[in-house]
């Protein structure tokens, strides 16, 4: 596909051509757009919200107010409400905070392992003890 049949369906999706799809040289533009719309707008496994919902998030976490633009309107678009917008950066905080605190007590990498995997056992064993027999 040539540049312009490229920005053709760019501008079908968005009714213009981003200047961040400009930028691209000729040689990858067109790999660039299909890697772009199947893991940004193409239907996936992870349904779109939730998808967006992360890109808000790691894009507070990585601090690019580029990001934080475009995954925010989107989320929005995808039916994400401010409260679960809030949720979302509110999660990756308190993930990049107990990251920050960990790392920097140099917490036993092998014992933090065992301890994860001893407490995921011991919940599954609560769940399984909890359902319903059938």
């Amino acid at each position: 596909m040539n540049r312009n049949e490229v920005y053709h369906q760019i501008e079908e999706r968005f009714g213009l051509v981003p200047t961040m799809f400009k930028t691209i040289p000729d040689k990858s533009l067109e790999q660039e757009w299909e890697l772009f719309r199947m893991i940004e707008l193409d239907d996936g496994p992870i349904p779109q919200k939730y998808r967006e919902l992360i890109g808000v998030a790691v894009s507070a976490a990585t601090k690019c107010r580029y990001c934080e633009l475009f995954h925010t309107e989107l989320a929005k678009l995808h039916g994400a409400t401010e409260e679960e917008i809030e949720s979302a950066l509110h999660y990756v905080k308190h993930t990049t905070g107990w990251s920050t605190y960990v790392n920097g007590m140099q917490i036993d990498f092998d014992q933090f392992t065992a301890e994860v995997n001893k407490a995921s056992e011991y919940v599954r064993n609560s769940q399984r003890k909890k359902a319903p027999v059938k």
